[in-house]
């Protein structure tokens, strides 16, 4: 009987799953012990930072030392993260060790680049670096919400605020929806799309506050740089959309009338979305929740529409009757929608079970 099944558990083993291993309970860290620790790491390294600086004030004087010992911390950072993977005192001291050495890179190269378009992108490629490389779930987090944080930075300055939202809803959607296909970074898989879910609430949440994440002058493009900052934003958002829509129709093989009325629908909400922003970035965020059965997902994407609804009532640029309109039609075709879909599914299962009949 063994030797029957031993090409499937052979099979199962290259897969990475090992039968007749004999469990061991495993108890799970309460939520307080592991905050009591992490606070402790940060305690640690703030102090141990602060004895540092002490000596090391001349290191902001020159730039080349600031990058040195920034690159150190840094690289030290990796050093304690790969000694002691599963020690959360450690892991919360290196992220700690870890921004200090960040920022003391990002000193020398605001100092060169005078918060210019360069700086921003040079801080993304340092964020993405960070989350790409280093070895804790807590650190890429970390690192892809300072990213976005930087890439909204980096627009900014060219005139292009509402840009950074559409790029980082985008890649959201492609993250989560190739959750599965790398699995042996599914872990860090996790984590990034933590990070961009968000930072898509952190730049939504900025925007429809009327604020953006920049520092020095605004380069105007032309006199329709809103306008085409709006425009790109919203064309991205809708790509995800339709993204999503097409990833979640597919696993159902619908009938082409059906799929092609669902992405017109798609479509006409991403065109009404270009009159009210974040919308089309909250259905998506929605809608990839339920496609991938995702519950923050879906929770964050009622959110963004709360905050998008109620961002666009208090809009004075447009008057009430125009909102009321607008908002009538985007709900009239959302419901539309939600009852074709149901009459589709219906006529699915009764024909599937008349066929099983």
């Amino acid at each position: 009987m063994s030797q029957q099944y031993s090409p499937l558990k052979q099979a199962l083993a290259q897969a990475g799953v090992v039968l007749n291993e004999r469990a061991t309970a495993t108890h799970a860290m309460p939520w307080f012990v592991r905050g009591v620790q992490a606070l402790s790491g940060w305690l640690a390294a703030l102090f141990l930072l602060g004895f540092i600086a002490t000596g090391v004030v001349w290191v902001l004087e020159s730039p080349l030392a600031a990058l040195l010992v920034g690159g150190l911390m840094v690289l030290g950072a990796y050093a304690l993260l790969r000694r002691s993977p599963d020690s959360d005192v450690m892991e919360h001291m290196a992220l700690a060790f870890s921004l200090a050495g960040q920022l003391l890179i990002a000193w020398p190269l605001a100092d060169a680049l005078s918060f210019s378009v360069g700086l921003g992108w040079a801080l993304v490629i340092m964020q993405m670096a960070v989350a790409w490389g280093m070895p804790s779930r807590l650190h890429r987090f970390v690192a892809v919400v300072l990213a976005c944080l930087a890439l909204e930075f980096s627009l900014a300055a060219s005139g292009l605020t509402q840009v950074a939202s559409g790029f980082v809803v985008l890649a959201l959607v492609g993250l989560w929806l190739n959750e599965f296909r790398w699995p042996e970074r599914l872990s860090d898989m996790h984590a990034w799309g933590v990070g961009l879910l968000v930072g898509v609430l952190m730049l939504q949440g900025v925007a429809h506050a009327g604020q953006v994440l920049w520092l020095g002058h605004f380069v105007e493009l032309d006199v329709i740089s809103p306008m085409l900052s709006r425009s790109i934003s919203t064309a991205l958002a809708g790509v995800a959309l339709l993204w999503v829509a097409y990833t979640a129709l597919s696993r159902h093989s619908p009938s082409s009338c059906v799929m092609w009325a669902a992405y017109g629908a798609a479509l006409l909400v991403a065109v009404l979305a270009y009159f009210a922003p974040g919308l089309s970035s909250g259905i998506a965020v929605l809608l990839l929740g339920v496609a991938i059965s995702h519950r923050v997902l879906m929770a964050s994407g009622i959110l963004l529409l709360l905050a998008a609804v109620s961002a666009y009532y208090y809009w004075l640029d447009i008057s009430l009757l125009h909102k009321a309109a607008l908002l009538c039609v985007l709900g009239s075709v959302l419901l539309a929608l939600r009852w074709g879909l149901q009459r589709w599914r219906l006529a699915t299962t009764k024909g599937g079970e008349h066929h099983g009949r």
